[in-house]
């Protein structure tokens, strides 16, 4: 189960990050780039586009008029393009012909977005989780390859330069023989209480949102920004920060996944109409060391030493700490060698890295080469969340075939790849 050759061979496979001394070009015309999902984080990522000034905002576009003058109303103030406003995606990259199209739609909008995206020509930004279920991942993938399209996952953390050293410190050996990570995020968020069920706002068009999904009664609790509690439209905590940290631990790791995913969960204590599970634990057994997952969103975990999200790795040497707002730490077995800590180096409003994103994605595309954070790699870490929910749902062990795309010998699992879409929305083709 070792990496694929085209991923060993992608843009800074080594880990380098990229900074604005080794991205020199001659000037070129703007790459013409419509924003599919004008929520808060598409704002986030279209701000740091703008700021490159290498791109042109033709559209903005989503279901919901209210985020859209919002967004409109900041692009007006970052730049002079005057971009125009669309609910419908295909009608949007149909009539702007963009060059590049960032999808920072909720999960269930992920595959359509990129697909039509990518058959008509554009480059993607795609947003982690790549996809809602595990065959939508492989179409996106599928297609980005055959249209040979640049398709880019929101993965900063590959970027940041505490995540790249840290990567570098881990595979040096300083941490001993490691057979045992512990990717976690443990959030308070309470019980809540029960949201009530009304009409969806002026300017919402509450059908076209939910598209692919269940046309359920809105709520305020789903949207804006919550819909990640909602199974209809994702995948839970696991879904939305799991893709960070398995990807961080693939990119340590020369296992391209695991062979073996058991995942367990418990619902219940939480007062809202959220149907995301408040406490999930998974093991995903590699070949060379065992990975656990663990979740909360009830309890903070005032005891963790370092922060309440992140990656531990176990090694001979030392417990090796990779997290977000506060860097990473090295804890040495031998009591008298010195912690080691590198503070973190991110960007606001929002503590990430998007701009090193951008910059890679953008050499990519000048250079035909994947980039660093390809849709291979979003894949990948993105199944390994979905998988530890099809093991909970079916409440048993998982075996994954990587080569085949199929869990092993069981039937009733295999269905939970896929998902029905709603009406007359098709599944894509994988």
């Amino acid at each position: 189960m070792k990496r694929r050759d085209f991923i060993a061979q992608t843009t800074l496979a080594s880990g380098a990050v990229l900074t604005p001394s080794f991205l020199i070009y001659p000037k070129r015309a703007k790459y013409k780039v419509a924003l599919v999902g004008a929520g808060w984080w598409g704002l986030n990522i279209l701000r740091e586009g703008i700021k490159t000034g290498e791109v042109q905002v033709v559209a903005l576009c989503d279901a919901d008029q209210n985020q859209l003058k919002v967004c409109k109303d900041e692009v007006d103030k970052l730049c002079n393009d005057r971009p125009k406003q669309y609910a419908d995606y295909r009608e949007c990259i149909a009539r702007e012909k963009p060059d590049i199209v960032i999808n920072a739609t909720p999960d269930h909008w992920h595959a359509l977005v990129a697909i039509e995206a990518m058959k008509n020509g554009a480059h993607v930004y795609l947003e982690k989780p790549i996809s809602h279920t595990v065959k939508e991942g492989t179409a996106i993938e599928k297609i980005a390859r055959d249209t040979k399209r640049i398709c880019i996952v929101g993965f900063h953390r590959r970027y940041s330069p505490h995540n790249v050293s840290g990567m570098e410190f881990l595979k040096s050996g300083k941490v001993g023989k490691i057979r045992e990570v512990k990717a976690f995020v443990h959030y308070n968020f309470g019980k809540g209480q029960m949201e009530e069920q009304i009409e969806p706002p002026k300017g919402l068009d509450w059908d076209l949102w939910c598209g692919v999904a269940p046309l359920v009664p809105y709520n305020q609790g789903i949207h804006p920004k919550g819909f990640r509690q909602y199974m209809e439209f994702a995948n839970g905590l696991i879904g939305d920060w799991g893709p960070h940290w398995f990807d961080q631990i693939l990119w340590w790791t020369d296992e391209i996944f695991p062979k073996k995913i058991h995942s367990t969960w418990k619902h219940g204590s939480r007062q809202t109409r959220a149907n995301a599970p408040e406490l999930q634990k998974a093991t995903f057994e590699f070949e060379d060391f065992i990975c656990t997952w663990e979740h909360s969103l009830l309890n903070q975990h005032k005891e963790t030493k370092t922060e309440n999200v992140g990656a531990y790795f176990y090694g001979t040497e030392g417990v090796f700490h990779l997290g977000w707002q506060k860097g990473w730490t090295f804890f040495p077995n031998d009591a008298k060698k010195e912690i080691l800590h590198e503070e973190p180096k991110l960007n606001k409003p929002d503590d990430q890295n998007i701009d090193l994103v951008w910059q890679d994605f953008l050499a990519s595309i000048k250079s035909g080469k994947l980039p660093f954070a390809d849709v291979a790699r979003g894949r990948l870490a993105t199944n390994m969340s979905l998988l530890a929910n099809v093991s909970a749902k079916v409440g048993r062990s998982i075996e994954w075939n990587e080569d085949k795309d199929l869990i092993v010998n069981d039937e009733e699992a295999n269905k939970l790849l896929i998902r029905q879409y709603r009406g007359a929305w098709q599944y894509p083709s994988y």
